[in-house]
């Protein structure tokens, strides 16, 4: 069935059915209650949350989508954005490292990977036992995924890979890198996709960046130096490196959404529940009809943010190739996630601006998402032409 004549029939609510609810309430009861009560240490130490990350793995949270058949939960899109949005309204950190796991590595292994590497792969990724990192990012190739240097070149029955990537989120702790290098000359375009485990001579871990935000997570440096691969350790085909980092990460940007989504969403119920309890002049914050106008423009953009995010789910399960919707929902709710948390500590006051109330904490991780996954910038020009470029534009939104 064609785009136009499917993207109609989606209703605008989105309603969960009784198993999505069921996964719901059950992360929901993990996150606030395993892995909130940790989250601000964690991020003032900048300490992954190994404890939690390894719950998430035995419950089957670290392989939501991958089939039964390969050792995974066997649930959809949707399933997998609620479980980011659900560890992210609790921790920001927990939240990237579970999308990571599930959409930038799991999901093109599935997809692009052929049958030996998935039974030998999935399996220990799908329960956690491998922690996953996608790496794609270097100093001089950011937005611009092409104009990657880090090369391999095939040598009798291995490939050799050497040069340096940055912004690795579970660089550090990883077990396996999805990694893309340059392995043909030319086109700048001509890349590939290797599996390297972290325990390959040659592959080393440099810089760990000291971040503003989501610093539970760690993001680190990736040095490569004659680290020597098996061949069959190729993701699909001999230069469709590029072709396969774009389709991870147009998935890899629900997750972000979910993330954003999260921390909008803690930071709209943290300032409620502040407004109701904190009195001045004689009465409560939420009297105020300036605070009620807080409270309402944040609940608005999260009820958009979340009907974006679950379209662009439902396109994917449906296995539609859509560039602008997950682009529209990872722009907005990115931007929602930003806005809710300066109206918070807005809300909080001086408090808000303290770690003692928690909020600002919101405000460093939501500064992430307008970045990872493709800047607001280049999400605004992939809406755009797309959409340009397509007769059905108006159906399509």
């Amino acid at each position: 069935m064609k785009a136009d004549a499917v993207m109609d029939t989606i209703p605008f609510g989105y309603e969960l059915g009784e198993e999505h609810l069921m996964l719901r309430d059950s992360i929901r009861e993990f996150a606030r209650n395993v892995v909130a009560p940790g989250a601000m240490e964690r991020d003032i130490k900048g300490e992954f949350p190994a404890d939690c990350v390894k719950q998430l793995g035995e419950m089957g949270y670290m392989g939501i989508c991958v089939p039964e058949e390969y050792g995974g939960s066997g649930l959809d899109a949707l399933a997998s954005a609620i479980v980011v949005e659900e560890l992210s309204y609790a921790d920001a950190s927990i939240g990237v490292i579970n999308s990571v796991q599930n959409s930038l590595v799991n999901d093109p292994v599935m997809k692009f990977a052929n049958e030996e590497q998935k039974k030998k792969w999935l399996p220990k990724m799908a329960s956690g036992q491998w922690l996953n990192c996608f790496s794609l990012s270097e100093a001089g190739s950011g937005s611009d995924a092409g104009a990657m240097k880090c090369r391999a070149e095939l040598v009798g029955n291995e490939w050799v890979i050497n040069g340096t990537k940055l912004w690795v989120t579970n660089g550090s702790e990883a077990d396996v890198v999805l990694l893309f290098v340059r392995t043909e000359s030319g086109d700048k375009r001509n890349s590939s996709c290797i599996l390297v485990e972290k325990k390959t001579p040659g592959l080393t871990v440099g810089k760990h960046e000291d971040k503003l935000g989501i610093r539970g997570s760690s993001t680190t440096e990736l040095i490569f130096e004659n680290c020597r691969v098996p061949k069959e350790n190729l993701i699909g085909e001999r230069g469709q490196g590029l072709k396969i980092a774009l389709t991870a990460i147009d998935g890899g940007r629900l997750g972000i959404a979910a993330q954003a989504l999260g921390i909008a969403q803690a930071a709209h119920d943290k300032a409620v529940d502040y407004a109701l309890q904190r009195r001045q002049f004689g009465k409560s914050l939420s009297e105020f009809q300036a605070i009620q106008w807080k409270i309402a423009d944040m609940a608005v953009r999260i009820a958009a943010s979340r009907a974006l995010l679950y379209k662009g789910c439902w396109c994917k399960d449906q296995k539609m190739h859509s560039l602008h919707i997950p682009a529209m929902a990872k722009v907005f709710a990115a931007e929602t996630a930003s806005f809710c948390a300066n109206q918070a500590i807005q809300v909080f006051g001086g408090m808000g601006y303290c770690r003692e109330g928690e909020v600002e904490r919101y405000l460093r991780d939501a500064k992430i998402t307008e970045i990872y996954e493709g800047t607001s910038e280049m999400q605004r020009i992939t809406i755009a032409e797309t959409l340009i470029n397509d007769p059905d534009r108006i159906t399509n939104i």
